[in-house]
């Protein structure tokens, strides 16, 4: 601050130079001038006589200045008060006028309004009413609560009035159809290497069929004790072509060779499952089996396994991979599944060595297994299955595999937990390669090769590849090998814990939703874009298993990590239907999997897809973002579902929304 003084006209001025500043100043207080809060520039203009004594005179009256010598100075202004400009006391000061003032107001506020309310019981009631007060006494004159209350949500969108126009039923024929493995297409294909059974899905307006009624499969293997009708139901008496006398006979024999009860086999895939009598069996042992097999002749064992409530799909091995990342299984079994193992150069048993576990069992029963019994009496066939246990051995050999049994008609090989050894084998034999350049976890609609799929890395002989798997159930709930040797990318063992407590609290408020989820109603179920499995382990309590389906253009793939977890699921493109039957899931999650697919294909055909599979009364759970919801919901109406939009756990600010699909009441 700095002043600057002139003579004019016999007048002192002073210019106070200013920049945001306060204007307490001793001019301020002498002169009641106003306060600028920009930077100005202002003139106070003092009569001589406060310098020089001019103004004596009365009042109205100018007495003449006195004359001034070139050289005098005028005095200097009154210095500011240093209390004032203390920026600590300044600050006290403010704060204790404002409570002041507060208080004040406060007082005079609670004083008028207590008058108001002894004055007028109906001005009362209305100012009441106009601050929306809930008292407890409402005769106690008392100032009004402060409310607490949401004032702004993001409302659930109202239902429409508009007349809806639903979506046709099919005809009869659809009602067991099968799009991409429908039986009266497969004319159209090559029947090499089973090519024909493969999935094959109809072009955007195809016309097509449906086969044959599943009634038919008690027919055909009524001989073979597979299945048979009593009444109106059927009857399973876990038999079979391998098990005449009953699976679980087979399954004590297998026993002595398998350690099916230490709880290091956890997931089994069985090739030519049947109508999955071998995967129901394995149950009593904690152990989850996925059971393949074509849509063939016998039409509807895969069906009639999902009827069962066993996991089940439709699948071959032809030219392509199975839909499994590698090192899923612990154990893959073939009964008499008519596979043609030593052909084409040994590539069917590579796919098999590929979903295999480091250390994980094959096992074969059935031809030509224990051929010296069975065709003893008949040397031609006895001549040809001796030849076919002969190649099939020596190509378990040059997979580096170990032959751990043979007992009557059941023989176990074992994969190497690592390459290490191998890798030196194959440098001898010159025979048969590693597999180089190829993802090995790649596997919707990847051609099978001729190679055997490297494992990763290890320098000791006595490690596991791609690292150990826990005992179940402790491997669920432990951070899977993926995880820590850092494969899939943004998912460390923190997220991998938040994320079994993030779905957790999930599943427990869809279970304020959805009643039933609690009551052992569903079996089945389907989760769409299943992420790491943790939506599947938050339901392990429950009496059901899960599909956990991750979509092969996802942004990570964490199929390999569900399997590690000791859980059971596939590669999917919901731009196509499912390799499955209509009706064989009791219920079904889609999380975020409408937000994935809204540039990718049509929403209606996802739904329409869901609808077919979903068995009548079954539920859907789709949890998206409120605008994608919306428009999810606009079409279920149009399928005759009974729908429903609400809240999700994190309350009604949140833009994630759940639509709930319950057809328990239709």
């Amino acid at each position: 601050m700095g002043f600057k003084r002139r003579k004019f006209r016999g007048i002192w001025e002073v210019k106070e130079l200013t920049q945001n500043t306060s204007c307490l100043s001793a001019l301020h207080l002498l002169h009641s001038s106003q306060c600028s809060t920009t930077t100005t520039t202002t003139t106070t203009t003092f009569l001589p006589n406060l310098f020089n004594g001019g103004l004596t005179g009365k009042k109205g009256r100018e007495d003449k200045p006195k004359p001034i010598s070139k050289m005098a100075i005028p005095p200097p202004p009154h210095p500011p008060n240093p209390l004032i400009k203390n920026r600590l006391i300044r600050v006290f000061l403010t704060i204790f006028l404002s409570s002041f003032f507060f208080i004040l107001g406060s007082f005079t506020v609670t004083t008028t309004y207590t008058s108001s309310s002894s004055s007028s019981s109906s001005s009362s009631s209305a100012l009441l009413q106009r601050h929306s007060l809930h008292c407890s006494h409402p005769n106690v004159s008392t100032s009004p609560p402060l409310q607490f209350s949401s004032l702004h949500t993001l409302p659930l969108p109202l239902e429409s009035n508009k007349p809806l126009d639903f979506f046709g039923f099919c005809s009869e024929n659809f009602t067991n159809y099968c799009p991409c493995n429908d039986p009266t297409r497969e004319n159209r294909f090559p029947v090499g290497k089973t090519f024909q059974k493969e999935r094959h899905c109809p072009e955007t307006g195809e016309s097509t069929v449906s086969g044959p009624s599943a009634g038919r499969l008690t027919v055909y293997k009524k001989s073979q004790n597979w299945v048979s009708l009593e009444g109106d139901r059927l009857v399973f008496p876990g038999g079979g072509t391998s098990f005449r006398q009953g699976v679980k006979g087979y399954v004590e024999e297998m026993k002595k060779v398998l350690p099916l009860t230490s709880g290091s086999i956890r997931t089994v895939l069985d090739v030519g499952c049947g109508v999955a009598s071998f995967g129901a069996s394995l149950m009593d042992y904690n152990i989850l089996t996925m059971s393949i097999a074509p849509r063939d002749k016998h039409v509807a064992q895969v069906q009639l396994a999902l009827e069962r409530g066993l996991p089940a799909m439709l699948g071959v091995l032809s030219t392509h991979r199975l839909p499994y990342p590698s090192r899923s299984f612990d154990m893959v079994h073939c009964s008499r599944c008519l596979v043609p193992w030593t052909k084409y150069d040994g590539m069917y048993l590579m796919e098999i060595d590929r979903v295999l576990h480091p250390g994980g069992y094959w096992v074969l029963s059935g031809p030509p297994i224990n051929w010296k019994v069975t065709y003893k009496g008949n040397q031609s066939k006895a001549r040809d299955f001796e030849t076919e246990q002969i190649s099939l051995e020596d190509l378990a050999k040059r997979l580096c595999w170990k032959k751990e049994a043979e007992t009557g008609t059941i023989a176990v090989w074992r994969k190497p937990t690592n390459h290490i050894h191998c890798i030196q084998k194959l440098k001898l034999w010159k025979s048969t390669r590693l597999c180089v350049g190829s993802d090995p976890d790649a596997s919707w609609y990847e051609k099978m090769e001729t190679c055997i799929t490297p494992l990763p890395n290890v320098t000791d002989i006595h490690a596991i590849s791609g690292g150990a798997l826990g005992k179940w159930p402790k491997r669920l709930m432990t951070t899977p090998p993926r995880i820590k040797s850092d494969r899939i990318k943004g998912i460390t063992a923190n997220t991998f814990n938040e994320d079994i407590k993030l779905w957790s609290k999930r599943v427990t408020h869809y279970r304020v939703i959805l009643k039933s989820l609690s009551t052992g109603k569903y079996r089945n179920i389907m989760d769409m874009n299943a992420g790491i499995g943790s939506f599947a382990a938050a339901l392990m309590k429950f009496p059901a298993w899960v599909m956990n389906v991750v979509p092969y253009n996802a942004k990570e793939n964490t199929l390999g990590v569900v399997f590690e977890r000791g859980l059971i699921g596939t590669y999917m493109d919901w731009c196509e239907p499912f390799s499955t039957y209509p009706r064989t899931y009791d219920l079904i999650h889609a999380y975020n999997l409408f937000s994935m697919y809204k540039d990718k294909c049509d929403i209606v055909d996802i739904l329409l897809e869901m609808h077919r599979i979903l068995r009548p009364h079954g539920s859907a759970i789709i949890r998206d973002h409120v605008d994608i919801i919306v428009k999810v919901k606009g079409i279920t109406d149009k399928i005759r579902w009974n729908a429903k939009i609400f809240h999700s756990e994190n309350g009604p600010f949140h833009p994630e929304k759940i639509l709930l699909v319950d057809n328990a009441d239709e």
